[in-house]
């Protein structure tokens, strides 16, 4: 089967071909794991810089993006790659491309399309009769969790009999480690030692993470959070939560921006993980940790429900909910004992992981276009 994976999405930086995949890390992810099931991939990227790049048995492809309001069957380059590469399913990723994919199926009509979905949200109301046209033209549609689905459903945007891939948006390389070891080389400490990875801001709201850890700390005297971000609208706040807390103070450390290698060593270093999220497509900082085996206790979103397997391994705690967390935190504590990192690696083995992605992509792309065999065998020839 030959794969041909889209994605419309262009880099404002304008960045170059080998520089972008090394920055969009899951574009590369995604497409290596469906390939190492024996499906041949082939990447199109819409971009600015031209090019081709064979990477982890996937040959990737940049090429102009349509111009807006033109055809796709007009836009040179995407047309005769497309022609010339006579893929067996296109994936397209993301879902607000409805006018690229309504093109796409008239260009090649018979080729069945899989989309996914990237933190996509229900269109506003002027745009939803292309969006529905566009969805009904695909084949599929994967959600890293079922319940994703449920907001374009409610809105009618979603045809009935459509199939509902849950499979998760990326997978991560990091690996488990020596915590001793990592602990020496980080400089992390504490008991336990929690770790934060996220942004700043009103959506990963920190604000309720802090007074949750500030609850738990009275019980938990060893107690430290390390906090890692990059955009921080909301640190002016956090410092002064902190400055506030004489409990705080002394157990919360702000790290800021740490290059993306040093993230592995401080997950392999912490005893938990923690996030506040309120929305979430797929936590890409989530799947990094549970590949070091790290404990997670996350908010009770739908996202992180089905990446931790519905509290399989780690905990959930209802979003904004400062009591909520600090009880997750005392039930992660508790599983410490158990030594409980091989379990949640076990887990990422088998839903997370590069293996399973492939497992869970062939499956879906086997779906669809026997969904499309199966339509064409029951037209009636005049």
């Amino acid at each position: 089967m030959h794969v041909v994976q889209i994605s419309f999405f262009v880099d404002p930086q304008r960045r170059p071909p080998a520089a972008l995949l090394r920055e969009w890390r899951s574009l590369v992810d995604v497409a290596a794991a469906a390939a190492s099931a024996g499906t041949r991939v082939t990447v199109v990227q819409a971009s600015m810089v031209p090019g081709e790049i064979m990477q982890s048995g996937v040959a990737f492809h940049f090429v102009a993006p349509p111009v807006t309001g033109a055809a796709l069957a007009n836009a040179g380059a995407f047309r005769a790659l497309v022609q010339e590469l006579k893929p067996d399913v296109f994936h397209v990723h993301g879902l607000g491309f409805a006018r690229e994919v309504l093109e796409l199926r008239a260009l090649t009509p018979n080729v069945p399309i899989l989309l996914q979905d990237h933190a996509d949200r229900v269109p506003s109301f002027w745009r939803r009769a292309i969006w529905r046209r566009g969805a009904a033209a695909a084949g599929g549609i994967s959600f890293c969790a079922r319940a994703q689905a449920e907001p374009f459903r409610r809105a009618r945007l979603l045809t009935p009999g459509i199939g509902i891939f849950e499979i998760p948006e990326s997978t991560s390389k990091f690996v488990p480690g020596d915590p001793i070891a990592a602990r020496v080389a980080t400089g992390i400490h504490g008991a336990p030692a929690l770790l934060w990875v996220g942004h700043l801001n009103a959506n990963k709201d920190p604000l309720t993470v802090l007074e949750g850890v500030s609850a738990a700390a009275r019980e938990l005297p060893g107690l430290r959070l390390w906090c890692c971000y990059a955009s921080a609208p909301l640190l002016s706040a956090v410092e002064a939560r902190i400055a506030g807390d004489p409990v705080l103070r002394e157990r919360v450390h702000l790290m800021g921006r740490v290059p993306h290698d040093r993230i592995e060593r401080l997950m392999q270093a912490a005893d938990l993980f923690v996030l506040g999220s309120r929305r979430e497509g797929c936590s890409f900082a989530l799947l990094e940790a549970m590949a070091t085996g790290l404990t997670p206790i996350v908010t009770d979103i739908p996202a992180s429900r089905a990446l931790i397997g519905n509290s399989s391994v780690g905990a959930l705690w209802r979003c904004g909910d400062a009591q909520s967390l600090c009880s997750a935190l005392r039930l992660g504590v508790a599983e410490l004992a158990t030594r409980p990192r091989a379990r949640v690696r076990a887990h990422f083995d088998q839903e997370l992981s590069s293996a399973a992605l492939a497992r869970k992509w062939s499956a879906a792309y086997q779906s669809v276009v026997g969904q499309r065999s199966h339509a064409a065998a029951n037209v009636v020839t005049p």
